[in-house]
């Protein structure tokens, strides 16, 4: 039965999904279809956890939006996520930043790692 299921989602994987790390600064590109017309609205904030795998693999981003903290769920294989533009990288000791929630200006902030462009990143 597991075997059934993988054959079905392999047609929905991406044939390259963006390499994300959790602390990570992104732009996420989302489609927004508003009747016949269809446009881009982006996205940006820092990866706060990453879970799951395949084709329900996500990851949660976290933005502070005129005073108010906003987290927005990603499917990475969704047909409506565009492109992922990774801003900045970020240098974090967990696998979650849930402690982000409880903070507000500079001490949000995540240290960022020397990035020099490639898909390997030394931590």
């Amino acid at each position: 039965m597991n075997r059934k299921v993988q054959l079905f989602t392999q047609d929905q994987l991406k044939k390259n999904p963006p390499v994300l790390n959790v602390g990570d600064n992104v732009r996420v590109a989302t489609k927004i279809k508003e009747g016949n017309h269809e446009r881009t609205q982006y996205f940006e904030g820092t990866i706060i956890a990453k879970r799951g795998s395949g084709v329900s693999e996500t990851f949660t981003v976290r933005r502070i939006a005129y005073g108010v903290g906003v987290e927005k769920l990603f499917p990475i294989h969704s047909p409506n996520i565009g492109d992922v533009v990774i801003t900045r990288r970020g240098k974090v000791r967990r696998a979650k930043l849930y402690y982000l929630r409880d903070r507000v200006g500079k001490s949000s902030k995540v240290k960022e790692m020397i990035y020099d462009g490639s898909d390997k990143a030394d931590k």
